[in-house]
């Protein structure tokens, strides 16, 4: 038939071939999707591995970017979320109900606890504290449903006691989940670790961080290998219509072939940083998974058996150093920027208050404000002598 020109530039004559051989997969920008016809429309079902029925569910990209995940992290199933926080929401959200407890570490990520909060002041989920690194601090009751675990934990990196925990928490039937952000499915298999060949229920990723590595697109992913859970975490990811962009997840797919290289630099620049501050008068601990003295070591030792670690590192200052010190001298750094998060090119530094931040007594940890250094792909000996400055300006006007 013939069509006005209106519409045919909406249904164009002519289409090229859809499919070609390119180093990056296509990038399909989705909420509608076709059906061929009545049969393709209904003989689908929502459990389909690829179910192709509207842009929240699914294209070949999201699709793309999930499988690749799954792999990286040693699962099977993927979903994609718009941040960490909202793969980690989604989490809570599918799994918890009215009386159920969750047990979670004192050194869970922040955002993740006050969610946990909200949910136990409005809807009656009880929230447990344990120390990561003491599972006898992990007490669960007959209501215990989810364990969340962080390795290495937030801003104070301690390892936790993966293996005591995961046992204990299958002993008494309590799902797992793992926020692997800072192991990025390189520094060991959330799903197949230690002698015993162990495994989480549920891995927990902020794709924001290592695999997409600019600084620039936020992204989150949940992993399993069980088919089952898989469905209840889809379900839920439908019901409350949780989609990512198309052009930020090709974004992602693009940066996942250096991630390794990326970490491993980060990780080894890291290291380098880690002896030099050990041998600084300014503080009196410093805190990374690799080194002997920082708490849960041997754990680390034990899971991440080639020695990989992210690109973090913490210190603590004497008590001396007041928070004024400190701020004039995180405002004294020049590579290093101040901001939250971490995984991308340039270095960042973030200082806490652990007073402010932990329910739990930890007589590992020494008295004093602590300051994050998130390592960039930066020369490590321009960021020591980065801090270097900042240190020698910090004690100047000390002594003024």
């Amino acid at each position: 038939m013939k069509k006005n020109p209106q519409t045919a530039l909406i249904h164009a004559p002519r289409k090229a071939p859809q499919y070609i051989s390119t180093v990056q997969p296509p990038l399909f920008r989705a909420s509608t999707i076709i059906f061929d016809n009545t049969d393709a429309l209904f003989n689908r079902h929502w459990t389909d591995d690829y179910d192709y029925s509207y842009g929240t569910h699914g294209t070949p990209t999201t699709f793309t970017l999930g499988d690749n995940i799954a792999q990286i992290e040693g699962g099977t199933y993927s979903l994609l979320a718009p941040s960490g926080l909202s793969a980690i929401n989604l989490v809570n959200s599918c799994f918890l109900s009215q009386g159920d407890e969750v047990w979670v570490a004192d050194n869970i990520y922040g955002p993740n606890m006050e969610h946990l909060r909200n949910l136990e002041t409005r809807y009656g989920i009880r929230v447990q504290v344990y120390n990561p690194i003491d599972v006898a601090t992990f007490q669960p009751t007959e209501k215990a449903k989810l364990l969340w675990l962080e390795a290495a934990g937030s801003v104070t990196l301690e390892f936790p006691d993966l293996t005591g925990l995961v046992k204990k928490a299958q002993a008494h039937n309590i799902l797992t989940a793992l926020d692997n952000t800072w192991g990025a499915g390189l520094a060991f298999n959330a799903f197949d670790f230690g002698d015993e060949h162990l495994s989480v229920d549920i891995s927990v990723h902020a794709l924001t961080k290592y695999p997409s590595g600019g600084g620039d697109i936020l992204m989150g992913s949940v992993v399993t290998r069980d088919k089952k859970l898989h469905h209840q975490l889809f379900r839920a990811h439908a019901i409350q219509g949780i989609s990512v962009s198309g052009d930020d997840v090709a974004q992602v797919q693009r940066s996942l072939a250096s991630m390794q290289l990326r970490y491993q630099h980060q990780s080894q620049s890291c290291l380098t940083l880690l002896d030099w501050l050990k041998q600084q008068p300014e503080f009196v601990q410093v805190l990374h998974p690799a080194d002997e003295a920082s708490a849960g070591h041997e754990y680390w030792k034990e899971i991440c058996s080639d020695g990989q670690s992210a690109g973090l590192v913490s210190v603590i200052f004497k008590p001396e150093y007041t928070l004024k010190d400190i701020r004039a001298f995180c405002d004294a750094l020049q590579l290093f920027k101040l901001g939250f998060s971490w995984g991308g090119p340039v270095s960042l530094v973030m200082l806490y208050n652990l007073s402010d931040m932990r329910v739990l007594a930890h007589t590992h940890l020494q008295q004093g404000l602590l300051v994050r250094f998130c390592i960039g792909l930066e020369h490590p000996a321009d960021l020591i002598q980065d801090i270097e400055n900042a240190l020698k300006q910090l004690n100047t006007q000390k002594l003024e």
